[in-house]
């Protein structure tokens, strides 16, 4: 099976636990992932014994990558299936929402690599615990992507034009970043995520869904988090007024080529403005009109408006391009439908952001 899910009996009640089990991979979400944890997620809703759910990866490298990509560029590849790949976005988005909107609390413990649909995972938990050693990133302009999996939503919620800048250059942030800017509630030892399970698992599960979240938030307030002062440096703390300052403005071609041609010698800034350098010009337009019109939207909406976006990259040749160059051929010489930004035409943005759909015709089955 694609993941390990759990009952846990409890001095009272069960606790459901979903491990992503393909640590060959580092736990990137295949199809029938998504499938079996959507089955489960849907099972347990309507389980009164389920108090709450628990949501992690397996090895010692990841909570999970992000997408099957390999998956992915197979589906856009197969002619005579040319929906399979909409229909892969559709199915992730539709699990993520789930997770966002899910009846009861879920815990996220991540560990690891945490990047693209990994982190929309993590953000769609209510509590969204973390490992000192994560790596976290949306590094979907580097194949000709966009942030996805609610990118829109969490991304423009964090301070300044970070969420921009996350966007364009796919930038690493370690533990201290998460924290630092609300991507994560609190760091704990690897050691003590079985020690976590085993606490709760001491404890009685009784009430309903908001007397079981109660407890669970005191118990988590209970844990033995890592001192701030223990975990690596925050690269953010030195680099958000540089972000702020040279990420202002409506002018996009112009924030690219300030956050390109700044003196900043530091290896993290230099690591993340190699990655804007190389990256694909639709999908930086992409980044900059998907926060904008995001920002009135509701939840709902925003997969919705994303489903658009990702079957019209599925369409276009600069995913396919970019999954070849960066993991198929691994060349790492993509070779993007436009070299400038300027050169994008706008009509070819906005065709990512029809159709809309609404209650009664939603492929994700979102209500």
């Amino acid at each position: 099976m694609p993941i390990k899910a759990q009952e846990l009996d409890c001095l009272e009640g069960r606790i459901g636990l979903i491990t992503l089990d393909s640590p060959a991979t580092l736990n990137a979400l295949s199809g029938e992932m998504i499938d079996a944890a959507q089955r489960t997620l849907d099972d347990w809703a309507e389980d009164d014994q389920i108090a709450l759910v628990i949501l992690q990866g397996a090895g010692d490298r990841a909570f999970c990558a992000g997408g099957d990509i390999r998956q992915l560029y197979g589906a856009i590849a197969d002619a005579d299936q040319p929906s399979d790949a909409s229909e892969f976005f559709a199915r992730e988005y539709r699990l993520d929402y789930t997770l966002h909107r899910f009846p009861k609390p879920v815990v996220g413990i991540g560990h690891g690599v945490i990047m693209g649909g990994g982190l929309g995972l993590l953000t769609a938990c209510r509590y969204r615990l973390i490992t000192p050693d994560i790596t976290m990133a949306m590094p979907e302009v580097a194949i000709g992507l966009f942030p996805d999996v609610g990118s829109s939503w969490f991304l423009n919620r964090l301070p300044g034009r970070l969420g921009l800048f996350m966007g364009l250059t796919g930038c690493h942030l370690n533990a201290s970043d998460a924290i630092r800017v609300g991507l994560a509630d609190m760091a704990i030892r690897g050691e003590d995520r079985n020690t976590l399970i085993d606490r709760l698992q001491s404890e009685r599960w009784t009430g309903g869904a908001a007397a079981n979240d109660n407890r669970l938030f005191r118990l988590l307030n209970q844990l033995h988090a890592v001192d701030y002062r223990a975990l690596e440096t925050s690269k953010l703390a030195a680099h958000e007024q540089d972000i702020a300052r040279l990420g202002a403005g409506d002018d996009l071609p112009a924030i690219v080529d300030r956050l390109i041609s700044a003196d900043i010698s530091s290896d993290w800034w230099q690591a993340a403005v190699s990655t804007l350098k190389t990256g694909c010009p639709v999908s930086m337009w992409l980044v900059w009109t998907q926060l904008k019109r995001a920002q009135q939207k509701s939840l709902k909406d925003v997969f919705r408006m994303e489903l658009a976006i990702a079957a019209e990259c599925t369409r276009r040749p600069d995913l396919a391009e970019g999954i070849r160059a960066r993991l198929i051929d691994k060349d790492q010489k993509p070779q993007w439908s436009f070299r400038q930004l300027d050169d994008v035409p706008e009509d070819l943005i906005n065709a990512h952001f029809r159709p809309e759909w609404d209650d009664e015709n939603d492929p994700m089955g979102l209500d």
